[in-house]
Order: C-alpha cells, then sequence, then structure tokens
C-alpha cells in the first residue's frame, strides 16, 4: 500500500468521541486546517464543534465513509471495538488506503487485532493513546504514544504536532497501549501519595498552597501534584480525567501484568483504593477525587479551601 499523504486543508478528519478530550483535540485539528466529520452517542456533546465547522455523522461507518484519516477516542474496549470494529463501525466504512487511529486507553491485544483486521481490507491502523488529561487536550499539550507502521506514523505528523508536544513511536501495533499502561501504572501510586500528602497537611492545620510551594518544586514535585493538589484545595472535582476510566486503564494493566508473572502491589492496591472511592458515588468525578475517599476513611470532614 501507498503511504498517505495528510495534509491540512487536503485530507478530511474523522472523529469518534467528542468527549472531555476528544472535544479539544479535534477542535485543534480543525483549527490547524483539517476539515472534520464528527460522531458521538450524544450529539449535544458535539454541538461546539459543529458551530466550528465539523459536519456531522449519524455512524462511525459514516465518518469513515467522508474521511481519510479517522481518529477515535472513546470510553472502554468494548466501545473501541464497536465503534472501530462493530456492524456500523469504521472500518465498515473506510476505504483503502485510508488510517484509522484509535487514541482510546485500550488493550493491546484489541489494537493487534483493530490492525489485522485493517490491513486485510487495505486500510492502516495505528494505536495512539495519550496523557495530559483535559489540561493536556485543552493546550494541545498531550503526550502521545504510538504503536504500529513507522511510516504512516511519519505520515499522520501534522495530526501529532496539532494535539501534542511530546510524540514517540513506540513500536508495533499495540505498543503504544503497553506504554500507556506503564504511564497508568506510574500515575496510580504517586496520586496515592499526592492524596495521602494532602490529607496529612490539612490534618496539621498547615496552609495547603503555602505547602504546596515548598514541597511542589522540590523532589516531591510531580504533574499530579502541581495540577490536581490545587484544584484538590479547591473542593473542584471536576473531572478532568473520570475514575471509572482510571480503574478500566488499571485493570487492563493488572491484566497485563498477570499474563507476564509480574506481581504489581502498588497497583493493585491504588485499583482497590478507586473501586471505594467509586462505591462512595464518585465514579464520574475526577481521579484526584480519590482525596475525598481518604478523608472519609480517617473521618475527616474534607473542606480544603
Amino acid at each position: 500500500m501507498t503511504t498517505p499523504s495528510i495534509v491540512p486543508g487536503k485530507t478530511r478528519i474523522g472523529w469518534i468521541g467528542t468527549g472531555i478530550m476528544g472535544t479539544s483535540m479535534v477542535g485543534h485539528l480543525i483549527k490547524a486546517g483539517f476539515s472534520a466529520t464528527v460522531f458521538n452517542r450524544s450529539k449535544e456533546k458535539a454541538a461546539g464543534l459543529l458551530g466550528q465547522g465539523a459536519q456531522w455523522a449519524e455512524t462511525p461507518q459514516a465518518v469513515a465513509a467522508a474521511s481519510d484519516v479517522i481518529f477515535s477516542i472513546v470510553g472502554f474496549p468494548a466501545d473501541v471495538r464497536e465503534v472501530l470494529l462493530g456492524k456500523t463501525g469504521a472500518l465498515a466504512g473506510a476505504k483503502a488506503g485510508s488510517v484509522l487511529v484509535d487514541m482510546t486507553t485500550s488493550e493491546p491485544s484489541l489494537a493487534v487485532e483493530i490492525y489485522e483486521a485493517a490491513k486485510a481490507k487495505g486500510v492502516y491502523s495505528v494505536d495512539a493513546p495519550v496523557s495530559g488529561g483535559d489540561i493536556g487536550a485543552k493546550n494541545a499539550a498531550l503526550s502521545i504514544m504510538v504503536g504500529g507502521d513507522k511510516e504512516i506514523v511519519e505520515a499522520l505528523t501534522p495530526c501529532w504536532n496539532a494535539m501534542g508536544k511530546t510524540l514517540v513511536h513506540q513500536g508495533g501495533p499495540g505498543a503504544g497501549q503497553h506504554t500507556k499502561a506503564v504511564n497508568q501504572i506510574l500515575i496510580a501510586s504517586n496520586m496515592i501519595g499526592v492524596c495521602e500528602a494532602l490529607l496529612y497537611a490539612y490534618k496539621a492545620g498547615l496552609d495547603l498552597p503555602t505547602v504546596l510551594k515548598s514541597v511542589g518544586s522540590g523532589a516531591a514535585g510531580s504533574w499530579s501534584l502541581n495540577n490536581l493538589g490545587p484544584r484538590i484545595m479547591d473542593n473542584n472535582f471536576d473531572p478532568g480525567f473520570l475514575v471509572e476510566h482510571f480503574i478500566k486503564d488499571m485493570g487492563i494493566a493488572l491484566s497485563e501484568a498477570k499474563q507476564m508473572g509480574l506481581c504489581l502491589p502498588g497497583l493493585a492496591l491504588a485499583n482497590q483504593l478507586y473501586v471505594s472511592v467509586k462505591s462512595l458515588g464518585y465514579g464520574r468525578h475526577g481521579t484526584h477525587a480519590l482525596e475525598l475517599a481518604l478523608a472519609q476513611m480517617s473521618g475527616v470532614d474534607w473542606k480544603a479551601r
């Protein structure tokens, strides 16, 4: 197959999934000069993009039929399977030479399955999960981890540049998803430390913003502390990344680790803590809502301001 030429103003972009992150991401592509056709289960969530000139499609299949490069970022592996491989999925409408780009955090084995199914139809496929949350998506500062054929990854450079700051080709199909599992393993234990530390500071009667000034720029500093810490202090637990999606990601990493014969007790603990966060009714909150669950476990009335 001939490597496609991907050029703003000529290449037609399709986008499936206009949620917290997807809306900003496709918005950046539109601003970069790409025309876009979009689909989301709830059309109202695509209203802003339609106002920017995007076209609406009734199914993922229709998105693909109108596009040269089809992106997807949805919730769970089952959603990925439906929107890409289902009866009215993107592959059913994709033309030979077009490209599927799944940016959902999903299963490495599913990424390989999609790659093989696409290849059989003369369609390219890459897996490209991202890190950076809603802030990274809004600021076009995402870290993008890609698995797939090198020449296709390179051809997509104008799209990567519109959405992110860091792009690394990790290897063949599924390599991007494995790398995202590494990312989530790192975040999982770090979030426990962030929330426990702020709970300690709160209970000790310290001024939390002042504490953050001291620890945020030193060895204890982290993206989660410096970006989500202020939200926690403001009692703002709106999602940059949903708790229920984080539980999904950790479940994927634990499953892969089991297949490799690995013992990851830190990840297992974080997973159990986040299951408790969800059971308390915070599944649709941001991952930093772990603070609320830890406070409740200790009988602390969290009212940081």
